[in-house]
């Protein structure tokens, strides 16, 4: 097996049916990768498999529920058997629901951990151990936000889903050093992407609150390939965050008072 942490190896990536997801799928495919493309829409995952294709790339779409730990465990399955393992997973699966966390419906909250949060562990607990199994290395990208590192108004069911991402990719990454898995978390701010009606789009078109320059999938996706293959932890997107993150840095610094001494 080639030391590229691409060529000739396999990539699954849930809501890769568009967004930053596809954008992954290209750049892994360019890279040299065999591409599975997981999406809640089996239609929009054909397309981008059949675009991959066109271009010389080995793509396979699949549909695939992320709520649903049955179905991811299915689909673990099946690209195992398609292509014979697995080397790279993208949880990247997400939806972006607003309002006041004491209005919003239950089924608000529960739709969106669902989406955000169960999707993401239940793609760690299918996918992680075949990739410890076969030996050869690989890395496990887990899509959040800039929305899972600072809390952000009208945000409050999204920011508690990814922050808990953030959370258990940190953790994950301290499970799973020195055992030849590298671990990321994708926190981006505002990517330009097409918009899609399908319920579990990448999390890619945030809601007005959050505010910042956008960029392009195509550059964020470029962003991931760079943090496989250095081994980063945090692949962050904007310039913009670094301020936003020293100020919430500062604050939590400033809780200490005359203790810090």
């Amino acid at each position: 097996m080639s030391t590229d942490p691409f060529r000739g190896r396999v990539a699954v990536i849930t809501g890769g049916g568009g967004g930053i997801g596809s954008a992954l799928a290209r750049a892994f495919a360019a890279r040299g990768a065999r591409v599975a493309l997981a999406d809640v829409d089996p239609e929009a995952a054909a397309r981008v498999a059949k675009e991959l294709e066109a271009g010389g790339a080995e793509a396979v779409p699949f549909a695939v529920d992320v709520t649903d730990r049955a179905d991811v465990h299915h689909l673990a399955d099946a690209v195992c058997e398609r292509f014979g393992g697995v080397h790279i997973v993208c949880n990247n699966a997400g939806v972006a629901v607003g309002g006041e966390m004491w209005s919003a419906p239950m089924e608000d909250w529960e739709y969106t951990m669902a989406v955000n949060f169960w999707g993401v562990l239940y793609g760690v607990q299918a996918f992680v151990p075949r990739i410890l199994e076969h030996g050869e290395g690989g890395h496990v990208v887990n899509t959040a936000s800039m929305a899972g590192l600072t809390g952000m108004s009208f945000l409050g069911m999204y920011c508690a889903s990814k922050f808990a991402v953030v959370g258990l990719t940190e953790s994950l990454s301290r499970e799973l050093r020195g055992r030849g898995v590298g671990v990321s978390v994708l926190c981006p701010m505002i990517v330009q992407t097409e918009r899609r009606k399908a319920a579990q789009a990448a999390p890619d078109a945030a809601p007005p609150p959050m505010r910042g320059g956008v960029i392009q999938a195509d550059e964020v996706a470029g962003k991931v390939v760079r943090a496989i293959d250095s081994g980063e932890l945090y692949i962050l997107t904007h310039p913009e965050q670094r301020e936003i993150l020293s100020r919430r840095a500062a604050r939590i610094d400033a809780a200490f008072g005359d203790d810090a001494a």
